[in-house]
């Protein structure tokens, strides 16, 4: 196993950090989709002078875990992009702790502190929000950009969920990726989208445990998405998209019976967009009905979205969708892996 934290302070000065632990959490179910803690024996990190706290207030790490091989070489895989929000440890004998968040805290903590207003499309308008805050930034989009309604956002508001709020118009949901790119994709389907590991249990297989559950708590099979601009006086605009599938524990009509849920954004003038914003939230909203915990052997490149083939003991295979993982940056630490959607694999 190979682990490479790298510090980027604002002075320009970057430093590869020797570490003794740590952690990298991924979670697709929250704003900030990453955070990071890492546990290093230097207590120079902490910031003493108001030079060092210049240096740390801003900075950044960039994590990576992978393998190393016989011959001295590594092959690492990113795991993200944090900004340090605190150092903390003892002054005199260590151990340092530093704790960090991925790049979208980073747009989050910058409120609007006048009227803000979007308009254009949703991709021109979500670049301008992230860079009005990182400059620098890229985003990348894997999704066919589109037309919005003009929207504005009042004093205090967060610029976060204004970005989310404009792909939700796209049917996407806009996150960092492990290299801090800021990247607009759809959920991958759970039904279509190829495996991307297998967990299996037994000889040979990564599965060390597993527990699987059913809930309907929160649990929704339809959404109803709305919009209606008065600023550009387009008509008012809906589409209910349903879980139509009658094999599914939550069909529309269905035992189940009906549970909507609705979503409204000013965004949203053409029966495509809402179209495409109440499928994004039907699958965030019927998730929950089959959920997993899985551990198994660590996989750094595993993410979020990602579809995997669970084989247990007796022989049952299911697909599971992830929703959150923790790679650890000890030899010795756990991989929960967290999962949502789980089907049947035939």
């Amino acid at each position: 196993m190979a682990t490479e934290v790298v510090l980027f302070r604002t002075d320009g000065r970057v430093e590869r950090l020797a570490h003794t632990g740590g952690s990298v959490t991924i979670d697709r179910g929250q704003a900030i989709r990453r955070t990071c803690t890492v546990t290093t024996a230097d207590p120079d990190l902490i910031p003493r002078t108001p030079a060092d706290q210049l240096s740390v207030y801003g900075a950044t790490l960039r994590i990576s875990r992978g393998v190393q091989y016989p011959d001295g070489t590594s092959e690492l895989v990113p795991l993200g992009v944090f900004r340090i929000d605190s150092v903390t440890g003892d002054p005199d004998y260590g151990p340092v702790t530093l704790s960090g968040k991925s790049l979208e805290a980073f747009i989050a903590d910058d409120k609007f502190t006048t009227p803000y207003r979007a308009s254009g499309t949703a991709i021109g308008a979500i670049t301008a929000l992230v860079q009005r805050s990182l400059p620098a930034a890229s985003v990348v989009s894997t999704v066919t950009d589109a037309a919005i309604g003009p929207r504005t956002w009042d004093i205090e508001g967060d610029p976060w969920a204004a970005v989310q709020e404009l792909a939700a118009s796209l049917g996407a949901e806009c996150y960092t990726d492990p290299d801090g790119v800021f990247t607009v994709a759809v959920l991958p389907d759970l039904l279509t989208t190829a495996p991307a590991w297998t967990v299996a249990a037994g000889e040979g297989g990564v599965l060390v445990n597993a527990s699987r559950g059913m809930s309907s708590d929160k649990v929704f099979n339809g959404v109803l998405a709305r919009g209606e601009n008065t600023e550009t006086n387009s008509p008012p605009v809906s589409a209910l998209v349903t879980d139509s599938d009658p094999t599914s524990p939550t069909y529309w009509g269905g035992p189940f019976g009906r549970r909507p849920t609705f979503y409204t954004s000013s965004t949203l003038t053409t029966t495509a967009a809402c179209t495409a914003a109440a499928t994004l939230k039907l699958r965030a909203a019927m998730a929950p009905n089959s959920s997993g915990d899985l551990s198994s052997l660590p996989n750094p490149a595993l993410l979020p979205g990602d579809v995997l083939r669970v084989v247990y003991a007796g022989g049952t295979r299911e697909l599971h969708q992830v929703q959150g993982l923790t790679v650890p940056l000890s030899e010795s630490g756990d991989f929960p892996v967290t999962t949502i959607s789980a089907k049947e694999d035939a």
